[in-house]
């Protein structure tokens, strides 16, 4: 008798728990119908001012939703390393850049290991790695540890600070994890600005401090690659004229992609990626000053037309200082005008660093880029030993913020491209929503109904356990701070058919030991006893199934497997000890006969 009390007891104590965890689910539930039932503006902003701390409380503690049903992003990164291991070489020469060629196009596959690609092409050409990385007297052997140990560790930091990034976002419940050697999948429920997170995500964040060379070294530079631009295009033409014929010289060809006036030069928005992707080129760059290169402005200039342009800076290509140092960074609004800024503080490195950058360039011009883009390029007046400094030249307080994220988080150790990208509707969601709700509750009614017709009080007992065992498992899953998908669902479903699969095993036990002439409680405690073992081992090897599952799946197949583990879990519990509990009051009070089980 007292083990019954104490069973029961607990019983009531795990419902009670349950329930109190998905009050919060029940009130974010109310709290939205009662917005969606306000008809104006006004009365739904006087309702959410009224109630912003409860709203706040039960959107944070309720069951969350996860990707295919909320409605987000679902994203495939990929980490550039062969642009970590150009930056690795010391030395690069046409037969270098050939081998990265060769690999970059062997290695399409997001599961092909880079580093090992690498190495087969020098073993291929028979060079030593020395050449080009590291230590002239390190061994191919060593050099390849070193590179292993580099790509393993850029991947790794390269989700920590994909996932510094979302956490300061503001996503709930994201998902991060790694798939194969280079790919990182991101899954993003709940976002709605997908352009502003593609930007965050993608930004590798390498923040610099370079000179801006003078005017005059970059005119004289333009010039040199306008004439090297027309004879190339001469000597194309030629080369494709009928003999006799002379081709017409274009004498302008960058001339007409740019715009000058008052010393500065300025790029039309039609020729931007056209530029951008010229200036890169090795043979432009050798036109160019030693250590320079051309970077445009992040921001535009709309002038008179609506036309947009941008500005072109030659700047000194080895910087002066890299965001490394920044320990701090604030997006605000600039004092004089109420324009976007984000003020930075540095490390005390960095500021005995910037002081002296700044007091030997007084009268200068500092560009600060970032990752390629320069947002400000400011006239240094005097020197600054105070290590502060901000970028300006931002549209919007929201890009502010985003900067503010990515200079937090730290750099990028190398690129990450976006690779495979799916966006999911809140509709959908809604709709996956209510077909999982639907099947589901289809599934547990004719479930329900089979048992109580089959086992009769029996199967009333069963059901009830039933009911209980969705309750723990969404209970869990809300209390936890774990996203419920649409496999989730699946997994709940296939639980209701096991958990029922549980209690028929125990209910035929309980009829043979009827039929061997044994009375109804001698019958029930002999039927569990022997049904006990083989409901464990089949639970246990789900269990085993599940945890497979949620350890090495990604995504989908980790949401089914935790659903799958918690439900199995749960239907342990009900059925050998909730159905047990009510047999045996039910038995106590002459409640239950031999009939009650069909």
């Amino acid at each position: 008798m007292k083990n019954i009390r104490f069973k029961s007891i607990l019983i009531v104590a795990l419902t009670a728990l349950s329930l109190w965890s998905l009050w919060p689910t029940y009130k974010d539930y109310s709290y939205s119908k009662q917005l969606a039932r306000l008809t104006t503006a006004e009365d739904s902003l006087k309702f959410v001012r009224e109630n912003r701390e409860a709203i706040e409380t039960a959107a944070e503690k309720s069951l969350k939703l996860g990707l295919d049903l909320k409605g987000g992003m679902y994203l495939v990164l990929e980490v550039d390393l062969i642009d970590l291991i150009k930056e690795r070489a010391w030395n690069k020469d046409d037969t270098f850049d050939e081998i990265i060629a060769a690999v970059k196009s062997k290695a399409v596959d997001g599961n092909a290991q880079v580093i090992e690609l690498l190495v087969s092409e020098f073993k291929k050409r028979s060079i030593r790695m020395s050449r080009y990385f590291y230590e002239v007297r390190d061994s191919d052997e060593e050099i390849i540890v070193k590179l292993r140990k580099e790509a393993e560790a850029a991947v790794v930091r390269a989700k920590e600070i994909i996932r510094n990034r979302v956490d300061q976002y503001g996503v709930a419940e994201p998902v991060i994890q790694t798939q194969g050697a280079r790919r990182i999948i991101v899954a993003l429920p709940g976002v709605s600005d997908e352009d502003r997170v593609r930007k965050l995500l993608r930004g590798t964040a390498k923040l610099e401090f370079k000179l801006v060379r003078d005017n005059e070294s970059m005119l004289e530079a333009l010039e040199r690659i306008n004439r090297f631009l027309a004879d190339s295009e001469a000597a194309e033409e030629t080369e494709s004229m009928p003999d006799g014929e002379s081709p017409v010289k274009t004498a302008n060809p960058l001339y007409e992609n740019i715009f000058m006036e008052n010393g500065r030069v300025y790029v039309p928005d039609y020729s931007r990626e056209y530029l951008t992707g010229l200036f890169q080129r090795e043979d432009i760059q050798k036109l160019l000053p030693k250590d320079s290169e051309i970077r445009l402005s992040a921001r535009s200039i709309e002038v008179g037309d609506g036309e947009v342009l941008y500005d072109m800076f030659l700047l000194k290509k080895t910087p002066e200082l890299t965001g490394g140092v920044i320990t701090e960074a604030k997006a605000t609004f600039g004092a004089s005008a109420l324009q976007p800024e984000v003020t930075m503080r540095m490390n005390s490195d960095g500021t005995a660093k910037w002081a002296r950058i700044t007091g030997a360039n007084i009268g200068r011009r500092i560009a600060i880029v970032l990752d390629g883009a320069v947002y400000s390029a400011p006239v240094v007046e005097s020197k600054i030993p105070g290590g502060s400094s901000v970028i300006n030249g931002i549209d919007s307080i929201e890009e502010a913020q985003d900067l503010e994220i990515v200079l937090k988080a730290g750099a990028l150790p190398a690129p990450v491209r976006i690779i495979e990208e799916r966006t999911v509707g809140p509709s959908l969601g809604a709709d996956y929503i209510r077909s999982g709700l639907l099947s589901a509750s289809w599934g547990l009614c004719i479930v329900a109904l089979f048992m109580i017709v089959y086992y009769r009080k029996a199967g009333v007992s069963a059901d009830i356990a039933l009911i209980l065992n969705i309750l723990f498992v969404l209970s869990v899953l809300a209390g936890f701070s774990a996203a419920l998908t649409l496999p989730g669902i699946a997994g709940i479903v296939l639980t209701i058919g096991m958990a029922v699969d549980a209690n028929v095993l125990i209910f035929e036990r309980v009829r043979e030991e009827i039929a061997a002439g044994k009375n109804l409680r001698l019958a029930v405690d002999t039927g569990y006893s022997k049904a006990f073992s083989a409901i464990v081992d089949s639970q246990i090897t789900t269990l085993g199934a599940g945890f497979l599952l949620y350890i090495y799946g990604i995504g989908p197949i980790q949401g089914f497997a935790l659903t799958l583990m918690i439900g199995t879990a749960a239907s342990l519990f009900t059925a050998l000890v909730i159905t047990k509990v009510i047999f045996n009051l039910l038995i106590e009070r002459n409640l239950m006969t031999v009939k009650s089980f069909g």
